[in-house]
């Protein structure tokens, strides 16, 4: 079968052909040699578009030669999503075990041999851990005898092999004393012990340095494939629950940080208002102070924990708090804003991802003028967590015919490159560690969401809602798996990057239907719980002075999109109590009835999800509308699309003054399928 596409422009030539097992992506250009000249030189190259495995894992022997020079870096980066390491080895070995050529000093067993070193030298010096973990020398020792000999390079690699089949011996022998350290527990730090207000004593540079010394530590040692949708969705499944590590300690650690600033604000309750208000200025300083060494992650957590629902209500507080420091603190939440499709976060990463120091106005400039050290970038890895999830959704793992989808491995790696970029500009910082600090730090009492609440209700009592005041910036919600939970999704919405690349394309408009709410925690770790985790899970949007509401979630998922399932939305729903401006993010499928979207929303809020009959969900519009969404009716097609926020009210209960409630007869049924009709024009054209 050929499918071919000219293309008139550059001359060239783009054909699609199917071998046994295996299809290219075929690109013959044509050059001419003069003007005069009507023929020139042919040049042609072939990418592997889809494949069976075996077939995947052998063109890694002959990439090079057919001009698909990238295969091998996105095979490495990839291959976990639908193969394993053993498998890998066993059809190269038995590959190995019948070379090609004539005799060992033949073309052809020559260009073989040089292509096997090549091979198995960027493995192990790029992904050692995955010889490591084999566990069984076995493969390793049947390999070794059959790795070329030609060449001193060829000797050295055979002998790096032979080390690592060694250490697999020694390993399985003494099984006790290969444990992974980090996973030993130490005692919960004594919460008589934690004094919240030492952290005024701390400068904020050197705050924000110790904290940029841990992300950058944890954000080197990452492994990028762990990013993975098909392996980051599978986390929680049992039998899986040590994939994904670094991943994990990155989550733990951004977890932490939002504790810590939880802590200390809410933790001494007897504070006078103005001292609780330079708790609060010291976080915003420290957060600049975060900005200006390029550690978003730091800062999105310190953002995170200030937008959250404990600290955001203290409306006497916020009030004390220094006008010049709200400003800053303004200005630094809007870096994630949601607004173009976080087009201030991507810029900033492209301008300042590989540069040497951040891209600071004046008189944070001057501030900094005195280092000399290059500052790596410290990303929020949820965004690309977020970007690999979605791809991993929307695009499928295998063709019609059963091969293995390889195009879409081509953009999970796009995603995975930017990362490594960001690696490589992290792994020449050096930082000296505080012990002082760090002893504070790790004396911080783990709060839950609940304690939260309390001492923040303890400092200022719940009252009555102001008319005039608006809602909170802020959604409290848990973060399980995109795929395996209807009522949650978790991530950021598109890359940060804006290179010019098919894949950001591609989730460019994807994001445009596919954009989960606007939650900043990474994930909540279903992991047995150590003394650095925490229940505690922030979601800010874009704050402003007055604390605006965010209009950040509630996007359509199309059926159009490939992957998507049924349709979707995303909405918010938050109970009807005195002090009721807790949000909970919910997903609503086409298929869901008016009780089970309510049943969810209570046991979302910690209600008896049992008493849903004696509640009703009610639409927010406009201008103090309410729609009554009917008791037993379709939510998905009984809401408007023009509010994604709703309430939960027991029944019986009044109407706020000034709503005009209406019924689902006079709802925007209409204007919503012709909405859905111009989303589904401007993606198709």
């Amino acid at each position: 079968m050929k499918t071919t596409w000219y293309c008139p422009l550059d001359l060239s030539t783009v054909v699609e052909e199917e071998e046994e097992g295996v299809i290219f992506t075929v690109v013959v250009k044509q050059q001419h040699v003069s003007p005069n000249s009507p023929l020139g030189a042919v040049s042609r190259s072939q990418s592997i578009k889809a494949g069976t495995e075996e077939k995947l894992v052998l063109h890694l022997l002959h990439s090079f030669s057919l001009g698909d020079s990238s295969f091998v870096s996105i095979f490495f980066s990839t291959y976990r999503s639908f193969t394993s390491t053993e498998r890998v080895l066993d059809i190269l070995t038995d590959r190995l075990e019948h070379p090609p050529g004539d005799s060992e000093r033949s073309q052809t067993r020559q260009c073989f041999n040089k292509a096997v070193c090549s091979v198995f030298s960027t493995w192990l010096s790029e992904y050692p851990e995955d010889f490591k973990n084999l566990g069984d020398p076995s493969r390793l020792l049947r390999l070794v005898p059959l790795m070329p000999q030609d060449s001193s390079s060829a000797a050295d690699l055979r002998a790096r092999l032979l080390r690592t089949a060694e250490e697999l011996s020694e390993n399985a022998l003494l099984p006790d004393n290969h444990r992974d350290q980090t996973s030993s527990s130490s005692s919960p730090p004594d919460p008589s012990k934690f004094e919240a207000t030492s952290i005024l004593g701390f400068p904020a540079a050197l705050i924000a340095e110790q904290l940029t010394k841990i992300e950058t530590e944890l954000f080197v040692r990452l492994v990028p494939y762990h990013c993975l949708g098909s392996l980051w969705s599978q986390r929680d499944k049992k039998g899986r629950e040590g994939v994904c590590w670094s991943v994990r300690a990155t989550i733990r650690q951004f977890n932490k940080l939002a504790n810590a600033v939880l802590a200390s604000c809410l933790w001494p309750t007897k504070l006078r208002t103005q001292q609780r208000a330079r708790l609060l200025e010291k976080w915003i300083s420290v957060a600049e102070e975060c900005r200006a060494r390029k550690n978003f992650s730091s800062l999105y957590a310190i953002v995170s924990a200030l937008q959250s629902n404990p600290i955001h209500r203290l409306r006497r507080t916020w009030q004390e708090t220094d006008r010049e420091a709200l400003r800053r603190y303004e200005e630094l939440a809007e870096i994630f804003s949601d607004k173009d499709n976080y087009s201030q976060s991507r810029e900033l990463l492209k301008e300042e991802g590989t540069s040497k120091f951040a891209n600071l106005d004046n008189r944070l400039n001057n501030r900094h003028l005195n280092r000399s050290n290059a500052q790596g970038t410290v990303p929020y890895l949820g965004i690309f967590l977020t970007d690999l999830t979605m791809l991993d959704t929307a695009v499928k793992d295998r063709l019609d015919n059963g091969y293995i989808n390889f195009d879409k491995r081509r953009r999970e790696f796009e995603v995975l490159a930017q990362i490594r970029l960001l690696q490589s500009s992290c792994k020449n910082c050096v930082f000296v560690a505080d012990e002082t600090f760090l002893q504070w730090y790790h004396s911080v009492p783990t709060l839950t969401e609940q304690q939260s609440y309390r001492l923040s209700n303890e400092i200022e009592a719940p009252s009555e809602p102001n008319p005039r005041s608006l809602m909170p910036t802020v959604i409290i919600t848990q973060c399980p798996d995109l795929s395996a939970s209807r009522t949650s999704l978790a991530g950021d919405g598109d890359s940060l990057f804006d290179f010019h690349s098919p894949v950001n394309n591609f989730l460019s408009k994807l994001t445009k239907h596919m954009r989960s709410p606007s939650v900043s925690c990474l994930d909540v770790d279903t992991s047995p719980p150590t003394n650095e985790s925490t229940s505690v899970t922030l979601t800010p949007s874009t704050p402003t002075k007055s604390h605006r509401r965010s209009a950040s979630c509630g996007n359509n998922l199309p059926s159009s999109v490939p992957g998507s399932g049924p349709d979707m939305r995303i909405i918010r729903i938050r109970m009807d109590l005195q002090d009721g401006n807790l949000y909970r993010s919910i997903l609503v499928t086409s298929n869901d009835k008016t009780p089970a979207v309510i049943s969810s929303a209570l046991e979302k809020h910690s209600q008896d999800p049992k008493q849903a009959s004696r509640y009703e969900l009610i639409q927010l519009l406009s201008e103090g509308k309410e729609l009554v969404i009917p008791a037993t009716g379709n939510v998905f097609y009984a809401m408007t699309s023009s509010s994604v926020d709703f309430l939960l009210r027991r029944k019986g209960g009044n109407t706020p003054l000034g709503s005009q409630p209406i019924t689902t007869e006079t709802s925007a049924t209409f204007p919503r399928i012709k909405a859905k009709g111009r989303r589904l024009v401007r993606t198709l054209f």
